[in-house]
């Protein structure tokens, strides 16, 4: 498989007065295009920043980040906001919807970011909201709209999507669903996912486990089978 991420010995370093904190402690880690990988790992142990930095949310103190091949580590503010912009995708555990948006519209929102989009009706079916098209966000339940959040971030094609804790605000069975959307959208689209989480069950639906702690790899996991999300122990 082509590596669509890569970063090399890469440091993420704070200061608490004079003592260095290192959030990132020399990471090294490759991504590979239409994978999924799952940073597991407890509050604190680096796994947020590790996608912050892998998505350029977060600048590097020092290290190496590429995409695609090129590096990416010196990329003005502007050209990184273009940059992400163009190829990446993000669901957070907050939907960020527009509430006086129905389904379809706050989906066409993510369309207008895009040059190269894809066709709102096929993404709303893969999410499973065809029913909901045209709902608002006060109809609709934490899960669904978590599955709106998805679409938005899909329909402008991006070639990696970053999820950060995507189930953390939902029980067991709503966010099983949303599992299945995200192992839906990279089935039918190859998009890159990288999952951050806390809970050890999720793990299962990757293709690849890495486990944060301290901010080091503690250890690197190959799934050789991915789990189903109906299929996971919860928690």
């Amino acid at each position: 498989m082509k590596p669509i991420l890569e970063m090399k010995n890469v440091f993420k370093t704070y200061y608490l007065g004079e003592v260095p904190i290192h959030a990132l402690n020399g990471v090294s880690l490759s991504i590979n295009e239409g994978e999924i990988v799952v940073i597991l790992g407890p509050s604190g142990g680096g796994k947020t920043t590790l996608l912050n930095v892998l998505s350029g949310l977060d600048t590097i103190t020092s290290g190496s980040l590429f995409y695609d091949g090129k590096n990416i580590t010196k990329l003005s503010d502007r050209k990184k906001t273009k940059f992400r912009k163009e190829n990446l995708g993000f669901i957070f555990q907050t939907y960020n919807l527009l509430e006086h948006l129905n389904v379809y519209e706050n989906i066409l929102v993510g369309k207008k970011l895009a040059k190269e989009y894809l066709d709102i009706d096929k993404i709303i079916e893969t999410v499973g909201l065809t029913k909901h098209k045209y709902k608002y966000m006060h109809e609709l339940s934490g899960g669904e709209q978590q599955r709106v959040s998805i679409a938005r971030a899909i329909v402008k094609n991006p070639k990696v999507m970053f999820c950060d804790e995507p189930t953390g605000a939902l029980d067991e069975k709503t966010g099983k669903i949303v599992l299945e959307s995200l192992i839906n959208i990279n089935k039918e689209f190859n998009t890159t996912m990288i999952i951050v989480t806390h809970n050890p069950g999720i793990a299962l639906i990757g293709d690849r486990i890495i486990k944060m702690n301290s901010g080091k790899i503690k250890e690197e996991i190959i799934n050789k089978k991915r789990t189903d999300p109906k299929n996971i122990p919860w928690g």
